[in-house]
């Protein structure tokens, strides 16, 4: 391969995963920042419920995912994945904007939570078909066995928002006092969030359309689309249970993980900002290393066996931090989850890809990842703060990440199964 088509597949992975940065770092710094955003809109005087009223709206933007999947996805199996991935920005951003600018409870009463559910919900609708988008792009423009290498940056731009966004968070940790973070400054990640959105905008504009979508000589009508998805209702189901040990992973180690040591642990800011930090740095290296692996020796194998270890560490693991937590501890057993998410991830994209039914497949993914966020991942937060608030027990999150590792475990072995058609 030359130097000039290198350039031109890497100037391609990055124009298209522009925008899924662009979502993820708002979604991390909602979580992030929940205990000042439910201070700031959910006023209740109970620290708790109003934190679960926060992630209940974090959660709530994720049940119109499957809507943005079937709505926008059947537009980019239509219309084109280019012109697909610029509204989709389009939409993320408006959403953004809602939060970011949005006065307090004090300020306008009842219409403060509701507007930030609205731009909630509008993140959610454009995130419904952004990964499938970008995942079914990076797929379609991969060299001959490289798929899970190349689908791997899909995630692998999440975790740079990751990086980005606890930077800041860590900045204005240290340029700022807490008062004045809980008041206004958490605002300030949400707006330069929002000044990124032309530039990123600039980038998928310059986005050509893939050779195999163009190749396709027949586009899907709606109507087309909700009976593929209808006659295909088993492979997006097993695809969701395949995704669901991806989101609740995700979500829990970087998403919930500054709530869990902050409110939970008792930990510094500072220390919970540097643990997802790591994580999200070697997320980075995991991923395209889980994607490499995969196309060597196969999706299931490397799926299988990061299933097993999740299911068998994840309460281990949480039980020996929660017993004396600790800086140390806790970045120790983050790693060990970040290794299982990230070698895992790295071969699932690529595999939902493969599975779901070609002339609908940013839908059929979309779908399949959108209902796995919905019902498993972005309800991490508030499932993990439910479990210990009940219990009592703070090791009881791993009961949920246990779940998600059965659920992907057994979807990979119906998927792959002996003489199924899925095991190509």
């Amino acid at each position: 391969m030359t130097d000039a088509v290198i350039k031109s597949r890497l100037g391609a992975i990055l124009r298209t995963t522009s925008g899924n940065f662009l979502e993820q770092f708002d979604f991390f710094l909602f979580g992030f920042y929940a205990s000042y955003i439910s201070k700031s809109f959910f006023p209740t005087g109970n620290e708790v419920t109003a934190l679960m009223l926060t992630f209940t709206t974090f959660w709530l933007g994720a049940l119109m995912r499957p809507v943005g999947a079937v709505v926008l996805g059947s537009y980019l199996d239509r219309i084109g994945r280019r012109e697909g991935l610029i509204l989709t920005l389009s939409i993320m951003a408006l959403g953004t904007l809602f939060i970011a600018v949005c006065p307090t409870y004090a300020s306008i009463g009842l219409a403060a939570p509701i507007i930030v559910l609205v731009g909630r919900l509008l993140q959610g609708f454009s995130a419904g078909v952004e990964l499938g988008g970008v995942s079914v792009y990076l797929a379609e423009i991969a060299t001959p066995g490289h798929r899970g290498f190349y689908t791997s940056f899909q995630s692998g731009s999440q975790q740079v928002s990751i990086i980005v966004a606890a930077l800041l968070g860590y900045g204005l940790n240290q340029l700022m006092p807490a008062n004045e973070i809980a008041e206004w400054g958490w605002r300030i990640p949400f707006l330069i969030g929002c000044l990124l959105v032309p530039f990123i905008f600039i980038l998928r504009r310059s986005l050509e359309e893939t050779p195999e979508f163009l190749a396709r000589t027949h586009r899907p009508s709606p109507r087309e689309v909700w009976q593929s998805l209808l006659s295909n209702w088993y492979i997006v189901l097993l695809g969701t249970l395949l995704v669901a040990m991806t989101t609740v992973n995700f979500y829990f180690i970087t998403v919930y993980t500054p709530t869990f040591g902050k409110s939970v642990l008792k930990l510094s800011e500072a220390d919970s900002l540097i643990v997802t930090l790591c994580v999200a740095a070697t997320n980075f290296v995991w991923l395209p290393i889980g994607g490499a692996i995969s196309d060597r020796i196969g999706r299931k194998p490397v799926l299988l066996a990061m299933t097993a270890l999740a299911f068998l560490t994840a309460y281990p693991s949480l039980q020996w931090l929660v017993v004396d937590p600790s800086f140390n501890k806790m970045l120790i057993v983050e790693l060990w989850l970040s290794f299982q998410y990230g070698v895992y991830n790295g071969a699932m994209v690529v595999a939902l890809t493969e599975v779901v039914p070609a002339h609908v497949k940013t839908t059929s993914f979309s779908m399949a990842y959108s209902l796995a966020a919905a019902l498993f991942g972005t309800f991490t937060p508030l499932v993990a703060t439910w479990l210990i608030s009940t219990s009592g027990d703070r090791a009881t999150p791993s009961y949920w990440l246990m779940l998600a590792a059965l659920a992907g475990g057994s979807a990979t072995l119906l998927i792959y199964k002996k003489n199924s058609v899925y095991n190509a």
